[in-house]
């Protein structure tokens, strides 16, 4: 179903009608606007702008995806792969993951992110500097090679991170799209990056598994709000700040066909466009729910001054490319 039409007055060339709205971004921010205005003070004219990059940049280049999956990443945003990996190598990275996430010196650090209202860890970032075994595995051909042929061209990793949600206890997330953070408060300039989400428990309907709206990376749905300093510190445990209006949200997803919920078993991978509007619930079963997150941006995309926030995120949050990043 292609995306309602809306009276877009925003515009690639001209993001502000008046000069004293873009003084006043100047002012606050101490930046200039990119293409994609986002935490705005008041309410765009428009639900969303048209993306300006292609999805798939790399159809020519030779690799493990068929042309088929590469129009259905280009057309729904995400594609899942059942069994990327198995047996042994699943194993080891469990226990890769029951290592890190139990790790004494790591608990109470600011890379080191709780539940809201407890003590279990919700996320742990810069596994790959942390783990010699996940970052073989963010570099694994099998991953960079599919990473390539969606991007078109070489990339880095601009992020990484376990994500966990204990049985019961594990809160979910607002929806979002990862490319308006990252745009807004580390500086990523375009749509040139995808996320690779490695599951390593089954996924099912009721322990919180990540949803999607099919089609939605194909707009950038610009936030109200303006980044609260040091945001990061609550937004990584209740987002806030660049999260879309529910009048947006419900036109993209009627347009889109609902929500689609990722579920399977352990070992699958599923791949998202970075502008890609998803979300989870809460873990309702006893069953945990965890997953490796490596996010890929393309070298020639690396991050710029933050777009929407006075200063740039911490270094484990927005890597540099061939950076060395130590606890």
């Amino acid at each position: 179903m292609p995306l309602p039409q809306t009276s877009l007055r925003f515009s690639t060339q001209k993001q502000y009608t008046e000069t004293s709205d873009l003084l006043a971004w100047q002012n606050t921010h101490a930046c200039l606007p990119g293409p994609y205005p986002t935490r705005l003070s008041r309410p765009p004219e428009s639900l969303w702008l048209k993306r300006r990059e292609e999805v798939v940049k790399g159809r020519a280049r030779p690799g493990p995806f068929t042309q088929a999956q590469l129009d259905e990443f280009e057309e729904k945003g995400f594609l899942f792969l059942p069994n990327f990996v198995s047996g042994e190598e699943l194993e080891v990275l469990r226990e890769e993951l029951r290592y890190l996430m139990r790790h004494e010196n790591y608990l109470g650090r600011d890379f080191s992110v709780t539940e809201p209202q407890g003590k279990e860890i919700r996320s742990l970032f810069a596994v790959h500097f942390l783990s010699e075994r996940l970052s073989q595995l963010a570099h694994d051909k099998r991953l960079t090679d599919r990473v390539e042929q969606i991007l078109g061209g070489e990339a880095y990793l601009h992020q990484s991170r376990i994500n966990y949600k204990p049985g019961f206890a594990g809160k979910g997330f607002s929806w979002h799209s990862d490319f308006e953070t990252w745009h807004a408060e580390d500086g990523m300039p375009a749509m040139h990056a995808v996320s690779a989400s490695l599951i390593l428990t089954d996924n099912h309907h009721f322990n919180g598994p990540l949803m999607l709206v099919p089609g939605s990376h194909k707009v950038f749905v610009p936030c109200l709000g303006e980044t609260p300093q040091d945001n990061y510190r609550n937004s990584l445990k209740n987002q806030q700040a660049g999260v879309p209006s529910n009048e947006a949200l419900t036109r993209l997803i009627e347009a889109g066909g609902g929500i689609k919920a990722v579920t399977g078993e352990a070992g699958g991978l599923l791949l998202f466009d970075c502008n890609a509007l998803h979300a989870s619930n809460a873990n309702m079963s006893p069953d945990p729910r965890s997953n490796v997150f490596f996010v890929y941006n393309r070298m020639d995309n690396r991050c710029q001054k933050p777009f929407a926030a006075n200063q740039s995120r911490p270094r484990f949050l927005a890597h540099e490319p061939g950076e060395s990043w130590y606890p």
